[in-house]
């Protein structure tokens, strides 16, 4: 869904859009405060809205969020990552975000943990023993996706990690080295 990208990187992200230091700190107390004030929404809208309901607007904010996001970081920065934003395009990235992280809070954050509960004992009588056979392809299938996709990153520097993902079978079409994770990196320090 992007949620933990955008709380992880929150500081590195406000700092890239030309917030200051301090205020890249702040940037990851304004996302967790949203997120807390947002699930408590959900909290007491639920069971009058309705777990479907809050998937389906949640789903569609959250896609508009993100592409909204994507559109205005990519207007101002484009592929180099390099240019100056004005102070009020950077608030506009940092109002969408939060509207991101506030969408997700009240949907599909809280209903992922919550829907699949409820559905657990009823699928059980139905399916009785078979229903562990369904979680244990489900396993399989995942832990196929982590044995093809996800290389071990344990010890590796987070300014490394651009070389062990460009140098996956997979996923070097996408991800490039060490000259774009030193761009990246100068990027984030402010020196270029």
């Amino acid at each position: 869904m992007g949620i933990n990208v955008i709380m992880f990187y929150a500081p590195g992200l406000f700092k890239t859009l030309g917030f200051g230091g301090s205020a890249s700190l702040m940037s990851a107390v304004i996302t967790g405060g949203v997120n807390m004030a947002a699930t408590l929404v959900s909290l007491f809208t639920v069971d009058r809205v309705g777990r479907r309901a809050l998937f389906l607007q949640g789903g569609a904010q959250m896609l508009v969020s993100q592409v909204t996001v994507g559109a205005l970081i990519g207007a101002k920065l484009g592929w180099s990552g390099v240019s100056t934003i004005p102070a009020w395009y950077a608030t506009a990235v940092v109002v969408v975000m939060c509207a991101y992280v506030a969408v997700f809070a009240w949907s599909w954050g809280p209903l992922a943990w919550l829907v699949p509960s409820e559905a657990f004992l009823p699928m059980l009588c139905r399916l009785k023993f078979l229903l562990f056979f369904f979680f244990a392809a489900w396993v399989t299938v995942m832990t196929l996706f982590v044995a093809l996709f996800v290389p071990e990153t344990r010890g590796v520097p987070i300014e490394d990690m651009a070389n062990l993902w460009s140098s996956h079978w997979y996923w070097r079409r996408f991800v490039h080295g060490a000259d774009d994770a030193g761009h990246l990196r100068d990027i984030e320090m402010g020196t270029k």
